[in-house]
């Protein structure tokens, strides 16, 4: 059985012998090593998540970053520093995306962050594009965004991909989810 987890949460720990029995691989969110009790308030801290990618990695267990969703002016500045932690705990590949609103989530943003809100409204909502219900950054920004990460990953040995960007291009690895790391256990 090929199991891939996706989670935001170090309760995957509690399976740590089942995954060890299958093919499987973990990724974990971490949005921001600053400002995640304002973004993810009942999550647990990206330092949980970061100490349970270590653990997943050294029971044999691969693993991913998620590294999502990118906002410009709170985290954006804190990617390079949250490669090479994910880096030193195991972790093998990294997805990224970009913070892609809609008007519900635009609304609790602007109240929590409203000065950032402000300043980037027009980036979204006038030089950005509507794709179904979720408004993009522009294209050109976007796209220097993900290709810092992928130069990043590159340097650091990690495969990388962005699949919800439009720029298959810049993916190097074999799957957008993470699921190639699923094999054999030994890492």
């Amino acid at each position: 059985m090929r199991v891939l987890i996706i989670t935001k949460s170090d309760i995957v720990l509690r399976d740590i012998d089942l995954l060890k029995e299958m093919k499987s691989a973990v990724t974990l969110t971490i949005t921001s090593l600053k400002c995640y009790q304002e973004l993810e308030p009942y999550a647990p801290s990206p330092f949980l998540r970061l100490n349970t990618l270590e653990k997943l990695s050294h029971e044999g267990i691969k693993t991913g970053l998620r590294l999502d969703p990118i906002i410009l002016g709170i985290n954006d500045i804190e990617i390079d520093k949250i490669l090479i932690l994910a880096k030193e705990r195991g972790v093998k590949h990294i997805i990224a995306s970009t913070f892609k609103p809609r008007w519900d989530s635009w609304k609790r943003f602007s109240r929590v962050f409203p000065e950032i809100a402000e300043k980037f409204e027009n980036l979204y909502f006038k030089e950005g594009l509507k794709i179904s219900n979720s408004w993009y950054l522009p294209e050109y920004l976007r796209k220097r965004l993900i290709l810092k990460i992928r130069q990043r990953c590159d340097e650091l040995g990690l495969s990388f991909s962005s699949c919800r960007e439009g720029f298959p291009e810049l993916n190097n690895s074999l799957s957008c989810d993470g699921s190639h790391l699923i094999g054999d256990r030994k890492v």
